[in-house]
């Protein structure tokens, strides 16, 4: 049994009329894809497709929560998600997809494997940042992050210092009791105490 096989939608064989289809994408799904942004998913798939004549319209809607890691603290970010796909397919000569509402496949295909279609889908919710919201993030790590990362004179990086700030003013101390150890921020610990007096050895 292939990675994607469950995600086959014969499509010859269906009579004119609306089907529907459920489907569960979990942390495998996205691994099998090779994600390099998603690590987790919780997340359910309604997919109805109409038969009528030689057309076959597909309308998915995707729910759930997709785990990221936040580039600031590195900490794990679950993301909601809440997104619809629409396109139309149908029989031809040949494989084209120039059209961004209908999908033409070839007529030896019995059936479509709507796998990437759904991976594609969920990818472009990601927004180009994964932040947590402001308060949210590892405070221990964006101490660190602060007192090692470069410094240039610029604005962007006085706007990173004042995220910063108000990052750990906003949290709240009391979260970090009894929070287990993070491997990422113990290393980064470990350099302040070190004061980098390793760095020629």
């Amino acid at each position: 049994m292939g990675k994607f096989t469950e995600f086959k939608i014969q499509l010859k064989s269906l009579p004119e009329g609306t089907h529907q289809y459920d489907f569960h994408l979990g942390k495998k799904f996205f691994e099998n894809m090779e994600s390099a942004d998603i690590h987790d998913a919780d997340l359910h798939v309604g997919l109805a497709v109409t038969c009528k004549r030689d057309i076959y319209t597909l309308d998915f809607t995707i729910t759930g929560t997709i785990t990221l890691i936040c580039d600031r603290c590195l900490d794990d970010l679950v993301m909601p998600v809440d997104t619809t796909y629409h396109i139309n397919v149908k029989y031809g000569d040949d494989y084209n997809d120039e059209a961004d509402d209908m999908l033409v496949i070839p007529e030896s295909d019995n059936y479509l494997n709507v796998a990437y279609m759904l991976y594609d889908t969920v990818a472009l919710t990601i927004p180009m940042k994964h932040v947590h919201p402001m308060g949210k993030c590892n405070r221990q790590m964006s101490q660190m992050l602060r007192k090692h990362r470069a410094r240039p004179a610029d604005e962007d990086s006085e706007l990173e210092d004042q995220l910063i700030e108000e990052m750990e003013t906003m949290d709240d101390p009391a979260d970090d009791t009894g929070r287990p150890s993070d491997p990422r921020w113990d290393a980064l610990k470990g350099l302040a105490s070190d004061g980098g007096d390793n760095v020629n050895e």
